[in-house]
């Protein structure tokens, strides 16, 4: 008795591909509330860009005669702080730094995660070792640990996204080494095995493409934590420095101006919630989307 394998031409698996695609848009796009996410993310995208066009003023430049300015004061829809910076300015240039911190902080970790992930879930004598380290890293509550490597490595944004990325790398290492475990079992990943394709083939071309669903919406709530722990660690002094406009740095120095200028606070506490909302909003819509057994009707 003879088996046979039929093999998929590149414009099939193109075709399927584009199919999935459409599919989970549309899925994505009936969840309100993920639309609503994705709306408030491509605007904080589109201000983080745009940033030198929107605004004239310097985030940094200390303007002291015209100091604590109310909103929709003459020429600062969003006031000014204790030193006279404009407060809209800090805000847009704050997204431009959330941002980026955030996505080095989550690709990094992706890549770490990923890779042990997928070696602890491919080959069996590695996984024991592999988990042991993640378990080691579990051990320590997330904000400590990245308080520690900061503690060690010093004060600086490329530092906490350093110790965010580090932070990710486990709960990312045991997601994909579920997925890992088992589509590995597959009969096409045997298939593979029995036409002598190679380990890192068969990971690369055929595991990690069919893990990708669980990954990409880790990822994107990932990014509210990545902000909200950049805040987070700003807030404490172990981040951002003056008078670099970020949003937890912000709400740190507003905060001694708490009763005579509440905007100081509470407009970057506002840009922090909004932003951490959409994208965890996104991700469960992302991962409703990305479920096969979700009707499309």
């Amino acid at each position: 008795m003879s088996t046979t394998f039929s093999v998929e031409t590149p414009q099939v698996r193109t075709k399927k591909k584009d199919r999935f695609v459409v599919s989970t848009m549309k899925r994505l796009l009936k969840n309100k509330l993920a639309v609503v996410g994705l709306i408030i993310i491509a605007i904080q995208v589109i201000m983080a860009i745009t940033a030198p066009w929107i605004t004239s003023y310097d985030p940094a430049t200390q303007q002291l005669t015209k100091s604590e300015l109310p909103v929709m004061s003459e020429g600062h829809i969003l006031g000014t702080d204790n030193y006279g910076r404009d407060v809209w300015t800090r805000i847009v240039y704050g997204a431009q730094i959330s941002l980026v911190v955030a996505i080095t902080a989550v690709t990094l970790g992706l890549l770490g995660g990923v890779v042990l992930g997928m070696l602890a879930g491919y080959y069996k004598k590695w996984d024991a070792v592999i988990m042991r380290f993640v378990d080691l890293l579990f051990a320590f509550p997330g904000i400590l640990l990245a308080m520690l490597i900061i503690a060690i490595l010093g004060t600086s944004l490329i530092n906490v996204a350093i110790a965010i990325s580090i932070w990710s790398i486990p709960t990312c290492a045991r997601i994909v080494r579920g997925s890992v475990l088992s589509i590995k079992e597959k009969e096409y990943i045997m298939a593979m095995k029995s036409m002598g394709a190679s380990d890192l083939r068969i990971m690369v071309k055929h595991i990690l493409p069919n893990a990708l669903a669980p990954i990409i919406v880790f990822a994107t709530m990932r990014m509210a934590t990545a902000i909200l722990s950049t805040a987070a660690l700003s807030y404490l002094g172990l981040g951002a420095q003056p008078p670099t406009p970020e949003w937890g740095a912000m709400i740190a120095q507003g905060q001694d101006y708490m009763w005579t200028s509440p905007h100081l606070t509470v407009i970057p506490g506002i840009a922090i919630m909004l932003t951490v909302f959409a994208f965890n909003v996104v991700g469960d819509g992302l991962r409703d989307a990305l479920d096969p057994n979700m009707d499309l009707n």
